[in-house]
């Protein structure tokens, strides 16, 4: 029995070693109970590890890696069992697991630290934790009479200087894991994805203890420019494997896989009429993705829009220009629905001459089929006591109008001449302002509201004096912020953003108004 339970341990050591997948899913299954649930597309992701760490063992060139995958791909299980397989392969490896999520990478390793400390781990390989460096974030493995290895996780934002993954030798001894180094949320931040790529040039490739210390990037696509376009651009240098996985897939990309993993694709499953069928169909049907395609929601119950779709779901990107919003997008009325609420959402301008924008209120609110109805818009140049008349004159016509509920509030960004217009209305109306915070740049959060646009649920009175001027700047409108005008569209997105409020449930529009 013994021997029995020995020759058993023996296989799993071996197969661990050398199969990356039979390692997640041994660790998986000891960790949480269940069966790793396996589709083609984490063999493809195995058979890429496991290649690179046999190219590390036999001493030769090694290449780093990008995996593009669509949410939910189980990118990170993956990405996390490297460093404890690593550890077992080489009890000295070192490696840096970085993402933008504090959270995330604190998880990874806490979780990596934990299969190493485990019963079933340790039966099959001794390695000690150090006892003097046993942090979540940062650890180290003990090995008598020298250093051990050295796990350090941190977020993009964080210090890695003074770190380093890999060693000086010829064997397999760590590697950086770039695990989602963008926020989603900062994709449309130019700032913000330049500071991503900086870090990835400045920062994380000198960490590598040598020149062919291997990299991983595993990533949803995000923009045309986020850190993988940067590094297949060739900002990195070095010799870089890119492994793209759509959701949607296709002959013409199945026949692009190694054949062992081709074959593991299946032949019976339902396509659409370009041939397409899902990835994983077990957990992402034909059918959602279809509707994700269309513009429709995820299982968050937010709203994905074809550019987000083509971008996380395809691993397709496209450069974003104007076109962004298009006349037909708007549905038209010309009997005004009947609304649960309104609400008027404002956007001041701090100067009155004539290159600077307008100030705009915008009364708007939602009817019984869950669509956005603006009902009017008042937009002016205005200094700030006739800016102050305006807006009160503005609410009281919308306030007492006997075709519309009373005002649930009045939205104005707390910034310039909108906090002083906010304090003078708070004295002069019952009616609730509330006070903005536009914490993110502008077309991060049209990006937000631009599914629900795309999506037809906005409407807009079929006859009146400001649509044509409305319909104009809306078209205008660019990624580039090369328009002339955009005063119009941030009462747009507050009133998806806010007005909607995150945390309803979106109700699919279907009726029109004629």
């Amino acid at each position: 029995m013994m021997n029995t339970d020995a020759n058993k341990l023996s296989v799993i050591k071996h197969r661990c070693e050398h199969e990356h997948l039979f390692f997640v899913r041994y660790f998986f299954k000891q960790r949480m109970g269940d069966k790793f649930l396996t589709n083609w597309h984490h063999e493809l992701i195995a058979y890429e590890i496991d290649r690179l760490i046999r190219r590390a063992q036999d001493g030769k060139e090694t290449e780093n890696i990008i995996f593009n995958l669509p949410p939910g791909g189980s990118k990170t299980e993956m990405a996390m069992n490297i460093i404890p397989r690593g550890l077992a392969l080489n009890p000295r490896s070192r490696f840096l697991y970085l993402s933008f999520s504090d959270s995330l990478v604190t998880d990874v390793s806490s979780t990596a630290r934990t299969i190493v400390k485990s019963k079933p781990y340790q039966e099959l390989w001794p390695v000690a934790i150090s006892s003097d460096t046993d942090a979540k974030g940062s650890w180290k493995t003990d090995i008598e009479g020298f250093e051990g290895g050295h796990i350090y996780a941190a977020s993009m934002g964080g210090q890695v200087t003074g770190r380093r993954a890999g060693r000086m030798s010829k064997d397999f001894n760590g590697l950086i894991v770039l695990d989602d180094p963008l926020k989603p949320e900062d994709a449309f931040s130019d700032t913000k994805r330049k500071a991503a790529n900086r870090k990835l040039l400045n920062t994380v490739k000198s960490r590598k203890a040598k020149s062919d210390t291997p990299i991983i990037l595993i990533m949803q696509r995000l923009h045309s420019d986020d850190p993988t376009q940067f590094i297949l651009d060739g900002n990195m240098g070095g010799k870089w494997r890119h492994i793209n996985i759509p959701a949607l897939i296709d002959d013409a990309f199945i026949k692009t896989l190694p054949p062992s993993i081709a074959k593991l694709v299946p032949t019976d499953a339902e396509r659409d009429d370009k041939g397409r069928q899902s990835y994983w169909a077990d957990k992402e049907s034909l059918l959602s993705l279809l509707e994700l395609e269309r513009g429709g929601s995820d299982k968050d119950g937010q709203k994905v829009s074809r550019y987000t779709f083509h971008s996380q779901y395809m691993q397709a990107p496209t450069k974003l220009g104007g076109g962004l919003i298009k006349a037909s997008y708007f549905g038209r009325y010309t009997v005004q629905p009947k609304l649960k609420w309104l609400a008027i959402f404002a956007d001041t301008a701090q100067k009155t001459k004539e290159v600077n924008d307008y100030s705009v209120f915008m009364a708007a609110g939602e009817d019984y089929s869950g669509n956005l109805v603006i009902v009017d818009v008042l937009r002016g140049k205005w200094e700030a006591p006739d800016l102050e008349r305006q807006a009160e004159s503005f609410i009281n016509k919308h306030n007492d109008s006997p075709n519309t509920p009373r005002l649930r509030y009045v939205a104005i960004e707390d910034k310039a001449s909108g906090t002083g217009l906010i304090q003078g209305l708070k004295r002069k109306t019952r009616v609730s302002i509330k006070a903005v915070q536009r914490n993110t740049d502008k077309l991060t959060r049209f990006m937000d509201a631009h599914p629900y646009i795309e999506d037809g649920i906005v409407y807009l009175p079929l006859n009146a004096t400001w649509v044509g001027d409305f319909i104009d700047e809306a078209e205008a409108f660019s990624a580039d912020m090369s328009h002339d005008h955009d005063d119009q569209i941030d009462p747009l997105i507050d009133l998806i953003n806010i007005g909607r409020q995150k945390t309803q449930k979106y109700a699919t529009a279907g009726k029109r108004y004629y």
